[in-house]
Parts: C-alpha cells; structure tokens; sequence
C-alpha cells in the first residue's frame, strides 16, 4: 500500500471529486528539491574533469549549471506524495494536519498500472552524493571528447533535461524516514501531457497545480475508483465522527469503502490549544 496523509479538504477533493492534486516539488517542504541532486551532478561532473587536468571545462560546466538552474521554476516537476508507512506518527505530523486529518491508502500494483507516459511512480532516494550516478558518466564522456564546450551543447542540453527529470527522486538524507514514493510529471519534457494547469488561490498566495482525473485513469483499466483506495484512516488527533464519514462515503457512491475506514492507533499527543 502507498498511503497519503492529508487534510480532509485535500481528501474531499480526492474521494468526492476523484481528482488528485500533483503540486510543484519546490513549494515542498524539503527547500533542497531538485536543487540538491543538481548541484550534486555539477559538484561531481567538475571535479571529475578537473582531476583530469580540464580546467577550463570544469568552470565552464560550474557556469552552465548556475545559469540553468536559474531558470528552476520552468524545469519544475510536479508530484503526488505517498509513504510506504502506515500510521506513522511523523507522517501525521507533517502532512496529516498535526494528526487532526487523514490517511489513505492506495494499492500501489494498481496504481503502477495506471500511470504511463510523462507520469511515473518514482522511490525517493535520499543522498547527496551524487558521484556514482550515470549522468556524472555521461556529463563528463560528452564534455572530454568534444574539442570545445560550445562544440557538445545540444547533447549537453539533453542531459540537462534528463537531469532535471532525475532531480524529482531525489531528497536530503535528513529525510530518509519518510520512505516516500511519488507520482511524477515533468510538464517541461513533453508535449503529449496535455492535462492544464490550474490554479489554487488562498488567502496567502496563489499556487499552481495539475489535476489527475482519477475516474478516467481508473477508467482505462475498468476498474472504479473504490478499486485503487485500499484504507482509510482517521487521524489520531482528529474530531471527525466515524459514522459521518460513513455518510459520506454512501452519499459520495461510494459505499463499499464504509468498511475500509479504520481508527489511528498512533498515539500522538493532541496540539495544545
């Protein structure tokens, strides 16, 4: 099972609306995305031509990654979040609204089946040390065997873009815990992802997101969407009333999943008020 803590607005949105939300990497709350695994590359790629006696090679390449990464905004991915972990005291701290919101949990073969194209499901790895990477490899064979940097970039653009893509399964150490998996797409990359960006506005700020239409995906393999939610867990420090939501669920269609609901048993202490 992959489980998805979030607030029961998020979850309405989901259950009700059968749309998840594939918000940017960036806004996360690692303020290392993609930015790690890319200076990690750059780190790597110049120290190996610099061994090599390339140094001129070697700012050029610290430079080229600078000016890209400049320019992160537009290269962002966009992801779905989901643990391994089921009722996990830090998951419900961090996304479940203090433990006051809800967990579910989805089969992740179906979901594997689901996805396809620009859209991957990726394991998160967390290390900084991006060394034994294959694009380290292929960074630096491109770089050494062209006679000048200018004379390899269209192949160096390309990596840069396959770069990116990596940068989203990436996360600092500190993080490791998690155990996280992601639902993933890259809209820079392709122009057959053809889903349109919306719009979430608060009274903070605006943020963009991409909506996945679950019933359409599930659709594809005729499956519904009570097929792909496995659990349904109620926070540990949530109010919310079992019979409601079972209510809920019957009014929303979806009354097999009365049964799947299920009480945290974490025991983590309730936000003083």
């Amino acid at each position: 099972m992959l489980y998805h803590y979030t607030t029961f607005a998020a979850f309405d949105g989901i259950i009700r609306c059968a749309e998840l939300r594939l918000n940017n990497i960036l806004n996360m709350n690692d303020a290392s995305e993609m930015r790690l695994f890319m200076n990690g590359i750059c780190e790597a790629v110049t120290e190996r031509l610099a061994q090599s006696g390339q140094m001129d090679k070697s700012q050029e390449v610290e430079d080229f990654f600078q000016k890209e990464m400049e320019e992160e905004f537009h290269y962002s991915a966009y992801a779905a979040c989901f643990s391994k972990y089921r009722d996990d005291a830090a998951q419900w701290d961090r996304y479940g609204y203090l433990g006051q919101g809800v967990c579910i949990g989805f089969h992740e073969s179906l979901m594997q089946k689901m996805i396809g194209g620009v859209i991957s499901l990726q394991k998160v790895y967390y290390q900084n040390d991006m060394r034994e990477h294959h694009l380290v490899d292929e960074f630096y064979e491109t770089i050494s065997n062209s006679e000048t940097f200018s004379g390899c970039f269209p192949r160096l653009q390309n990596l840069m873009n396959e770069a990116w893509v990596q940068s989203a399964a990436f996360k600092h150490p500190s993080f490791g815990s998690e155990k996280e998996m992601r639902l993933v797409v890259s809209p820079f990359i392709s122009h057959s992802f053809t889903v349109e960006p919306r719009y979430h506005v608060s009274a903070e700020r605006i943020k963009k997101y991409y909506p996945l239409d679950l019933n359409r995906m599930c659709g594809k393999l005729g499956l519904h969407l009570s097929d792909l939610v496995g659990e349904i867990i109620i926070g540990p420090t949530s109010p919310q009333s079992l019979p409601i939501l079972q209510d809920y669920l019957e009014d929303c269609g979806l009354n097999v999943l009365k049964d799947k609901i299920a009480m945290s048993q974490c025991p983590l202490r309730k936000p003083r008020s």
